[in-house]
Order: C-alpha cells, then structure tokens, then sequence
C-alpha cells in the first residue's frame, strides 16, 4: 500500500517531468522558422481570392459597373500587396502560392462568365481555358515523371521536394498583359456603350458604337493569337520547363513527353476553337453587323 509520501514524490516528479517537456518543446518550436502570414500583402492578395467569385455574378447578373469596379480593385490590390511585400521584405512562401493562385482563379472565373452572357466569344474563352488545362496536365505528368523514388501521393505533393521548373516564355508573359487588357476592356465596354455621357465623349472624337464593337473584334482576334502562339511554344521549346536530375537521357525524353502531351491536347483546343469561330462566333457578328 502507497504511502502518502510516495503518492506525493511521484505527483512531483511528474509536474516536473511536464515542465521539462514543454520548455524542450518551446525551445524546439523556438527553432524552427515560421512565416508570418497574416500580414498586409496577404490579407490583400485573400482579399482577390474572395472577390473573384462575387465578380463572376455581378457579370452573370449584368452589374457590370460594380463588376468593373471589383475588378480594378483586383487589379490595384495585385499591385500593391506585391509592392508593399518587397519594400517591407514581407515575402512569404504562402503569399507565392496564393497571389498567382488568385490571378488565376479571378481569370477563369471571368473567361467563363463573361462567355456565359455573351460578351467574350465562346472561342476564345475555349482557347484561354484550353491552354491552361493542357499546360496543367502537363505540369502534372513532369511532376509524376521527374519525381525521385518513391513516387508516393504524400511526396508528389511535398514541393519541398522539387522536380521540375517551369519558366514562362515571352510570349506567355505578353500574353498574359493582353488578356488581362481585353478582360478589362470587355468589361468596360457594356459601361461605356450604356452611358449617353460616355457614348457622347466617344462621338465627340469620332467613335461611335459600331467602331467600338469592331475595335473589340480586332482585339480578341489578337489575344486569340498570341494565345494560340504562346501555348504552342510550351510543345516546341525546350527551355520552357528544366526537369531536375542527372540522368540526362532520361531528362531529354520526360522533356519530350510533357511537350507532346501539350501539342496533343491543345493542339485539339486550337481546332476546337477554330470550328465554335467559323460556325458560331462569325456568324453572329456578322448578324451584329460588326464584321462584313
């Protein structure tokens, strides 16, 4: 039978057994670095994350001012969340991942319902969301192929463990600017063309509104373009994506696959495209009048 004393030896030893653990555990937890992530570029570049959505039904539901103004506040907040991260050296891995994520999540969402009501010609939105869906298969494949052993769920998705690096061409970066120029411009033109004191100025200096819905044409048909040309570089140029590595005839084919696995699947995308412009895009604007 345990005498009180034991009974009080053994509690101590274990009250002090805990506080030895928990000052190890501190000063383990001391050691190991941590971002702070709730700091102002973050909460902004979220802030995008959230608005996107809400963007996608003012454009549904034909709000197109308030559509217009989220976007430039997008656009405003991706300028300077990235600005002010820099000057105040507030770079995090988190913010890396989530502010091109927004920028993306606010395209596609735009591309879809700005197609949906009419304003971005089915085409094109199909050739926009065609190229980033076969870059991603292929992104995925360079990830599964160039991953070291063991190929395991848990390690493929462990990005400390890289494998690949994706550079993105010229044209891709331009392409990127134009399509955010003609998203913008394609949601400015029901806010314009709606307002007699907008359409008014644009008499004033010799635009009506047939001018500016032939101007927008021209400008899809460009972005259609560089679309095309930049998703199509990925397939022919070798120094777009680096497989990591020593085998180097091993690195040369996993190269040559992942290429041909984006000339495949959008090189069906283009002729995709091709065939919704010529049967149903074309003949539209030439009920509209806007193309002869």
């Amino acid at each position: 039978m345990c005498r009180a004393s034991d009974t009080g030896a053994i509690t101590q030893s274990v009250n002090v057994a805990s506080q030895k653990a928990s000052i190890i555990g501190d000063k383990v937890r001391s050691l190991t670095p941590r971002e702070q992530i709730y700091n102002i570029p973050n909460i902004l570049t979220a802030s995008r994350l959230i608005a996107a959505p809400f963007v996608g039904y003012l454009v549904l539901h034909e709000q197109h001012k308030w559509a217009l103004a989220l976007f430039a506040y997008a656009g405003i907040t991706d300028l300077v969340d990235g600005w002010i991260a820099r000057k105040y050296k507030l770079q995090t891995v988190v913010g890396s991942v989530i502010d091109p994520m927004a920028d993306k999540f606010l395209m596609t969402i735009l591309t879809v319902t700005l197609s949906m009501n009419g304003l971005l010609p089915v085409s094109l939105a199909t050739l926009i969301l065609g190229r980033d869906v076969s870059l991603a298969v292929a992104a995925l494949y360079w990830r599964y192929a160039s991953l070291p052993a063991p190929k395991t769920f848990k390690r493929y998705w462990d990005f400390s463990l890289p494998s690949a690096e994706v550079h993105p061409t010229t044209m891709s970066k331009y392409n990127t600017f134009l399509q955010l120029l003609l998203i913008g411009a394609t949601l400015a033109y029901p806010v314009i063309t709606a307002d007699n004191h907008h359409m008014g100025i644009m008499h004033d200096i010799g635009l009506e509104k047939l001018d500016l819905a032939q101007f927008m044409t021209y400008f899809q048909i460009v972005v259609a373009a560089t679309t095309a040309w930049s998703g199509l570089s990925y397939a022919f140029l070798k120094d777009a994506v680096k497989i990591l590595g020593k085998d180097e005839q091993l690195k040369l084919k996993q190269g040559r696959r992942g290429r041909a696995i984006i000339g495949v699947t959008f090189g069906s995308v283009v002729a995709a495209a091709a065939y919704l412009a010529l049967t149903k895009d074309l003949p539209k604007k030439k009920e509209e009048g806007v193309v002869a």
